[in-house]
């Protein structure tokens, strides 16, 4: 998720001047923007080689660490915001992660691809699994080992004890707050522990 007007959308989400944690960080990119425009500061977790070489370039903190390992090393709400774009489909440990990143932060942003999208749900009564701009791979060579839905965040959330403060779909980097399960690719949930 690198555009520009998704990036922006999930920027807004974290208050000026926070000191936040990236779990999958990718290229740095996000935090990079963070840095700039609103003055946050903090770390990205990141695996792979290239990436943690392009965040070096880009000036941001990064932490070379396998997210299955858990986040041990961070102590309670060490940060303001922990973010997880992009990252909760490729994680064995996706429910454990979630509540870590409760755990670390005062809140988390999560985001990721909604697969009850409408061309989603169509691909399936044709009996095929989607390959879409949001989800780009065949069903045997994608990186994501979860699928999940906007729906299926909001029982999870419920049944770990988290509180969503804000919630809705991004489509085409717009804000969809009408029926995002169903208008939108990507789910977006800002949240809190009780």
């Amino acid at each position: 998720m690198s555009d520009h007007a998704t990036m922006q959308a999930i920027a807004r989400l974290v208050p000026q001047g926070a000191r936040v944690l990236d779990l999958g960080c990718g290229d740095g990119a996000l935090l990079d923007l963070l840095q700039r425009e609103r003055g946050c500061s903090g770390y990205g977790i990141e695996l792979a080689d290239a990436n943690v070489l392009a965040c070096v370039r880009r000036g941001v903190n990064v932490i070379q660490l396998n997210l299955d390992e858990g986040l041990a090393m961070f102590g309670d709400n060490s940060f303001d915001v922990v973010l997880q774009i992009d990252t909760l489909q490729h994680l064995r440990n996706a429910e454990v992660m979630l509540r870590e990143t409760a755990r670390v932060g005062q809140s988390g942003i999560v985001a990721f691809p909604n697969f009850a999208h409408w061309p989603n749900r169509l691909s399936v009564l044709r009996g095929r699994m989607p390959v879409t701009r949001r989800l780009p791979y065949q069903w045997y060579d994608t990186p994501n080992i979860r699928v999940g839905t906007y729906k299926d965040f909001e029982v999870l959330a419920y049944k770990n004890k988290l509180r969503i403060l804000d919630a809705f779909g991004l489509q085409d980097g717009r804000e969809v707050r009408w029926l995002p399960n169903a208008l939108a690719g990507t789910a977006v949930f800002r949240f809190e522990h009780d």
